[in-house]
């Protein structure tokens, strides 16, 4: 996985979303850096190492908006070392991290001590990205110092988890209006909410499964839409698992508010239907939706009205994932095994267009946070990463970073896997 020192890629096809760009192209790399690229480089130094490279492909690095740290608190299921290696193992060069670390980064002096534990990590690894957190851990219900925290290396504003004060959110989005910083919501209604676990529908009432409302999530949505449009704070959806929700999102936004949105990368690839095997490691918060919830934000993701995919990575222990369905925690690994799961059910079916594809997973998350995606020329620095779409490998310890095992596709083969990083 480490960069190439003196490499040129030979035909390969270059995906580059900001550009609208797929086709062949020879690509020069000289110390994890583009030196340049075309459709045929001549005159290259002497000592350079060519590879033919028709069949992968070349592209931007990948952007996970959340995922979950482990460290500092939970190391046992995985270290800040471990999830370096399988993000860059999987592709992604940019990670945010939610404030869920135990502490929690929730004050200045804890957010600068996670920062010290991302740049004592050993190359390569991503750019980490901590989330800082609204609210005090301690209750849940008062303001953490927003002002303060914005002095440190954050990418924005989120608890990772449903807000229980509408008065005390909009009080947040009034004072983080000026700041350009966005403000990442998980659309909850708690008040609704009745710790279901699976979806209202058919599926839910074959299996005696706790069932969770469509208004749970988007009665939230609609309160945040207001506050929106009252303030003109930009908010991120996150965990966005419902048709009704989509509509309400495109709504939003053709009424010009600046609201982005996100979905979990397994509730674009599972629906209630697989809660038949009871599998823990399909419980999710948000549950998974129906087929015809599935179905609205594939679609969704494809026009364009949900900006983004993201993983949510959160490793659990073999004891504490060894339970009923109705007990285990929600939440799976999937920065290793997101790209290709992802590739095969979306671009190999023709369901996506490629480029429509890495968008979602890489210009489109930098959008959401605020920042501008670069083309693919040597004058715009930036990590590519190069992806074998046929290699096929298995799903276990030998071949993954994260030391956990809380995915459905474990010991199953996969194809598609990453080769290179150029971190430049």
């Amino acid at each position: 996985m480490s960069t190439a020192e003196n490499l040129v890629l030979r035909q390969v096809r270059v995906l580059d979303p900001v550009a609208q760009l797929d086709s062949s192209q020879d690509a020069w790399f000289q110390d994890g850096k583009l030196q340049a690229i075309a459709p045929q480089l001549n005159n290259l130094p002497p000592d350079i190492q060519e590879l033919e490279a028709e069949d992968l492909i070349l592209a931007p690095g990948l952007v996970d908006l959340y995922s979950h740290s482990s460290e500092p608190g939970y190391e046992s299921r995985e270290t800040l070392a471990q999830l370096a290696k399988g993000a860059i193992a999987g592709g992604f060069t940019q990670v945010g991290i939610l404030p869920d670390t135990n502490p929690a980064l929730d004050n200045i002096g804890q957010l600068n001590s996670f920062q010290q534990l991302i740049d004592n990590l050993p190359d390569p690894k991503p750019n980490f990205q901590p989330w800082a957190a609204i609210t005090k851990k301690t209750n849940g219900t008062d303001l953490t110092e927003l002002g303060e925290l914005l002095t440190g290396n954050i990418c924005g504003f989120s608890d990772g988890k449903a807000l229980q004060n509408w008065g005390l959110l909009r009080r947040t989005l009034e004072y983080l209006r000026p700041f350009n910083k966005p403000v990442a919501l998980f659309p909850k209604n708690l008040a609704l909410h009745n710790g279901g676990t699976a979806r209202y529908g058919k599926a839910s009432l074959a299996y005696g499964l706790v069932e969770e409302l469509v208004s749970v999530e988007t009665t939230a949505i609609a309160a945040i839409c207001e506050l929106v449009a009252e303030l003109n704070t930009p908010v991120h959806l996150m965990r966005i698992s419902t048709a009704r929700s989509v509509e309400l999102i495109a709504d939003a936004k053709s009424r010009g508010l600046p609201i982005t949105a996100s979905v979990s990368w397994m509730h674009l690839l599972w629906n209630t239907k697989a809660l038949s095997t009871y599998d823990p490691n399909l419980k999710f918060d948000p549950p998974l939706g129906n087929p015809s919830d599935q179905e609205a934000l594939i679609e969704a993701v494809k026009t364009g009205v949900i900006e983004a995919i993201a993983i949510d990575h959160q490793p659990y222990l073999y004891e504490e994932n060894t339970v009923s369905f109705g007990e285990a925690p929600s939440g799976a690994i999937g920065l290793e095994l997101a790209l290709p799961l992802l590739w095969q059910n979306f671009v190999v079916s023709q369901d996506w267009q490629p480029l429509k594809f890495w968008q979602a997973l890489s210009s489109n998350p930098q959008k959401c946070l605020g920042y501008t995606a670069k083309q693919i020329i040597p004058e715009n620095p930036q990590p590519l990463i190069l992806f074998d779409p046929n290699k096929t490998w298995q799903v276990n310890h030998e071949n993954l970073h994260c030391p956990q095992t809380n995915t459905p596709w474990w010991n199953k083969n996969l194809s598609g896997k990453m080769i290179k990083s150029f971190l430049p």
